[in-house]
């Protein structure tokens, strides 16, 4: 009946009732010590005359025998038929019949849970809302979640899953924040991710691999989170279709290759753009010079050369210019003595600065220098392909240095309190 009432559900249904949840779950712990007098704010139905609450038990009973290890003591009174009294689960007032309770969110978040996601889940189709941050979950995603037409919010980070990206989230109708980072998931991404229109994509911390798919443009996503993975190839051009929406931009730690496309400089929006430790070569598009919003923009441990120019020097938000481990060889302007900037923090070093300490020795920078990247000559085709050759052919990645902490930091391990 659920998935009958998809198309009607206006985002103002769905916001109000995630309200009510995100509220619900705040005060979580007052709910279970008054929980007699909470279970009369609607009509009572007890489970054997309400069948998607009787449903919901079969599920939550099959994922209690799925548990290994509570130590926090969550699902201790999952007992009997009374669900809308287990800890971490809440009950809402059904979307197509107000009249009854249906089990709407389940918060497990920081229970440090081990145990595996039974078949069985698919039977809670009324759910709005999962999270299950920092726990020791393991296994693969079950085929079931796809009943859940009516889930917006799917949190799975830090956890223990595994297998290829978990496609089965992706025909969800109205699946608006995904969080998948810090887990075991593996091969590439499927296209069909960015054709969902979600508010942020945290991928990172996995074991991802292959090209960026060319269509990456098409979300409507503000965070875009691909660090710590092993993604190769090039950004893609597409990146430009980004404009109206991304804010940040984090590729940290990948295999990612050829020239920053000039594209990146009309995402007018963009406040981090973080793209260290890759094998990124040739120049700082001079596109950037016109990113008004950028607070953090960090090209450390790449193989970039030429000049540091003065427009990006001149960012007028800029907080954090991180262009360490590279072989930049000249700066213009105020790019030179940056301490003049008031509140900014920089990091040049180990570059080709003949006039600076701590840069690279002239037989490594003179092996580059003398080999000019042409970025026009080897264009990223947009299929993740491409990209500039350089003297060294496969690119290397220069010693590790401390790193600059980013002005937001959505790689760090995700934990709610």
């Amino acid at each position: 009946m659920a998935s009958s009432l998809v198309s009607s559900l206006t985002a103002r249904t769905l916001v109000l009732l995630l309200v009510n949840i995100s509220f619900s779950f705040n005060n979580l712990a007052a709910k279970h010590s008054n929980h007699a007098t909470h279970h009369h704010r609607f009509h009572s139905h007890s489970p054997k005359s309400n069948p998607r609450l009787h449903q919901a038990y079969i599920a939550l009973q099959a994922w209690k025998k799925a548990i290994y290890s509570d130590p926090k003591n969550f699902t201790t009174n999952w007992v009997g038929p009374s669900v809308c009294s287990y800890t971490g689960v809440f009950c809402a007032p059904a979307l197509d019949d107000p009249e009854i309770k249906v089990v709407a969110g389940i918060d497990l978040n920081s229970a440090d849970i081990a145990g595996f996601l039974p078949n069985e889940i698919g039977l809670l189709s009324d759910l709005a809302l999962i999270h299950l941050n920092s726990n020791r979950f393991c296994g693969t995603i079950p085929e079931t979640l796809a009943n859940l037409t009516l889930l917006y919010e799917l949190d799975l980070s830090n956890n223990r899953f595994v297998g290829p990206f978990p496609s089965v989230v992706l025909p969800l109708p109205t699946l608006y924040y995904l969080d998948i980072r810090f887990n075991e998931f593996e091969g590439p991404l499927p296209p069909e991710l960015f054709n969902k229109k979600l508010d942020a994509i945290f991928v990172n911390d996995n074991r991802f691999t292959k090209m960026i798919p060319p269509n990456l443009g098409l979300s409507t996503a503000s965070v875009v989170v691909f660090a710590n993975n092993r993604f190769g190839g090039c950004i893609p051009p597409t990146i430009s279709n980004f404009a109206n929406t991304l804010e940040e931009l984090v590729l940290i730690n990948n295999s990612l290759t050829g020239c920053l496309p000039q594209e990146l400089g009309y995402l007018y929006k963009l406040k981090v753009l973080d793209v260290s430790s890759n094998s990124i070569v040739g120049p700082i598009p001079y596109s950037l010079a016109g990113l008004a919003h950028l607070e953090l923009l960090n090209l450390r441990h790449n193989m970039l050369s030429g000049i540091v120019s003065e427009g990006v020097c001149l960012l007028p938000s800029l907080k954090n210019l991180t262009f360490s481990y590279n072989f930049f060889c000249e700066e213009q302007g105020i790019c030179q003595n940056l301490t003049s900037r008031k509140g900014l923090k920089y990091d040049d070093r180990q570059n080709c600065f003949p006039e600076k300490p701590l840069q690279r020795s002239a037989k490594e920078c003179n092996a580059t220098l003398e080999h000019p990247v042409d970025c026009f000559e080897h264009p990223c085709t947009g299929a993740g392909g491409g990209g500039a050759t350089t003297a060294f052919g496969t690119a290397f990645i220069p010693a590790a240095a401390p790193a600059i902490v980013p002005v937001s930091s959505p790689f760090i391990p995700p934990s709610y309190t």
